[in-house]
C-alpha cells in the first residue's frame, strides 16, 4: 500500500493527496493515459469504470463513467487535458468538454497530477484538485475526496507496480 505523505494545500481552494508509491513515474503515467489500464483502477471498488474517450493530448477530451453495480447508478467524469509532460505531469479540467464546450456541473475543478521520481526508486505521487472557490473545495472534501482518491491511489499503485 502506498505510503501516505503529508501535503499542505497551497490555498483554501486546493485539495491535495500525496503518496510514495512502489511504481515508476512511467508506469503511473501509463496507467493514467492507457484506455486499457485506466478502468482497472480509476474508481473506488466496487464501482466499474468505462472509458468512452481518452484523447491524450493538450486540448483532447476524456469521457469516463463509473457505475455502481449494486444500484446501477452512473457517475460521469470527464474534461479536457491542459498540460501533458510525459511521465511527469498531467493537468486537466472538468470545466470543459470536447471542443472546449463549458460543462455545467456542480463541481468543476482543475486536476494537477505529478509523478516525481525518488532516489529510492519509488515515486512521489501528488494529486491536486484546484477549485474556483473555497466553498466548492469544501464540498469536494465533504464528498470524500481524501478517502475516495486515497482508495484509487492504492488501486493505481497495484496496477502500476505490475507493469
Amino acid at each position: 500500500m502506498a505510503q501516505v505523505v503529508d501535503a499542505v494545500p497551497a490555498h483554501d481552494r486546493e485539495l491535495v493527496l500525496a503518496r510514495l508509491m512502489e511504481a515508476s513515474p512511467e508506469a503511473l503515467y501509463r496507467c493514467w493515459t492507457d484506455p486499457e489500464l485506466l478502468p482497472r483502477w480509476f474508481a473506488p471498488a466496487p464501482l466499474v469504470t468505462t472509458v468512452h474517450e481518452l484523447d491524450v493530448r493538450v486540448g483532447g477530451a476524456q469521457r469516463i463513467s463509473m457505475r455502481d453495480p449494486a444500484s446501477g447508478a452512473e457517475f460521469p467524469a470527464g474534461g479536457v487535458y491542459l498540460e501533458l509532460v510525459p511521465n511527469r505531469r498531467i493537468v486537466g479540467t472538468s470545466a470543459f468538454g470536447p471542443d472546449w464546450e463549458p460543462v455545467s456541473g456542480e463541481l468543476p475543478f482543475v486536476m494537477d497530477l505529478n509523478f516525481e521520481p525518488q532516489a529510492d526508486g519509488r515515486t512521489l505521487y501528488l494529486a491536486k484538485a484546484r477549485h474556483w472557490d473555497a466553498d466548492t473545495a469544501a464540498k469536494h472534501a465533504a464528498m470524500g475526496f481524501h478517502q475516495g482518491w486515497g482508495m484509487v491511489a492504492d488501486q493505481l499503485e497495484e496496477i502500476a507496480k505490475g507493469l
